[in-house]
């Protein structure tokens, strides 16, 4: 892989004075890909890695080799396993960590000022739903969070491939903030006061996706897949508005547009994952593997919030059976496609 300067050179842009660093907490591909979009502006960049071999493997390649081969780092990117060279002069820490690991992997680490969360997923416990801007507040006590989601597969970003995204606070001058840090020439931000939509939006858009892949791995068509993206949308924007999120925020870049990059790429973990399904790999093998397909476990949440609340997820519930009960993926359509008949 390699820098498309030539389309939009971002590694020439240069900025006056000394911009503050920003620290990003997680070193998979996601998180690589933030931390070279940023520093090739000449914003400095910690890239905290948990395995200190592993931050030295990318010190002395100056890539990484393990999750985003080929994407040579900028001057300005520093990779570390130092959590507090990371964060002791960072404006903000992005964190990158999978939701599942996110809890006992931020809890050790120094605060910082303020968090900017691209996790995309979410967690159940004690018969509560948290998003992960929540747990990050869980577990830090920073209020100062923000959130920043879109159609942004790694493997595009960190070639500079044009691409848009949404960040949501509280704060506006923190969601204001975040977008200064993340535009350029080939990362368009937008803000938005709707910080659960936003969220939602990027976790949900998994479990679609998920099922999108088993349609494509059953040879189901394009009819099938364009109806169950179509109608995946719908469950999502139901569900978000009833936790509170505006559904205008579902037809933009964190739910739309995020939700056909991740139920239609190649590069898309959990459009690939669930393909995967349907030919016989089984869930051990995909929690197995290096890179986290976070769809999995934000559909084990969503059906634990089901079974306590009674909500309406019939794809969520497809999808969740399929991977934890083994259902067949056929008999599965064939249950959604004889559900009792209503106006769309």
């Amino acid at each position: 892989m390699s820098v498309s300067s030539a389309i939009f050179p971002e590694a020439r842009i240069t900025q006056t004075g000394s911009p503050r660093p920003i620290a990003v907490l997680g070193a998979g591909s996601w998180g690589t890909a933030l931390a070279l979009l940023v520093s090739s502006k000449g914003i400095p960049v910690y890239l905290w890695a948990r395995r200190p071999e592993h931050a030295l493997a990318m010190q002395l390649d100056r890539q990484n080799s393990e999750y985003l081969p080929g994407a040579h780092f900028p001057q300005q990117l520093h990779p570390t396993a130092n959590a507090e060279e990371a964060l002791h002069q960072a404006q903000f820490a992005v964190v990158a960590i999978p939701s599942k690991a996110l809890r006992e992997t931020l809890g050790p680490l120094p605060k910082a000022k303020a968090y900017v969360s691209v996790a995309k997923g979410l967690h159940f416990s004690d018969h509560h739903l948290l998003r992960m801007s929540q747990v990050i507040e869980e577990v830090t006590g920073v209020t100062q969070i923000a959130v920043l989601s879109g159609p942004n597969l790694a493997e595009e970003i960190a070639r500079f491939l044009p691409a848009a995204a949404v960040t949501a606070a509280k704060d506006p001058a923190l969601a204001h903030r975040v977008q200064q840090v993340f535009s350029g020439r080939s990362f368009r931000v937008y803000t938005s006061s709707d910080v659960v939509g936003v969220e939602l939006g990027g976790a949900l858009k998994n479990v679609i996706a998920l099922a999108a892949g088993m349609v494509d791995g059953l040879k189901l068509g394009d009819n099938a897949k364009a109806s169950l993206i179509t109608r995946g949308l719908r469950e999502i924007i139901k569900f978000g508005v009833a936790q509170g999120a505006q559904e205008a925020t579902f037809i933009g870049l964190s739910g739309l547009g995020d939700l056909i990059a991740t139920a239609s790429s190649p590069y898309s973990r959990n459009r690939t994952a669930g393909e995967r399904i349907v030919r016989g790999e089984t869930l051990a093998q995909l929690q197995a593997q290096k890179s986290v397909v976070e769809g999995i476990y934000t559909v084990k949440a969503l059906h634990a919030w089901d079974q306590a609340t009674g909500a309406d997820l019939p794809i969520t519930e497809a999808v969740y059976r399929v991977i934890y009960e083994g259902a067949d993926p056929m008999q599965e359509l064939s249950r959604l496609m004889t559900r009792e008949a209503k106006p769309e």
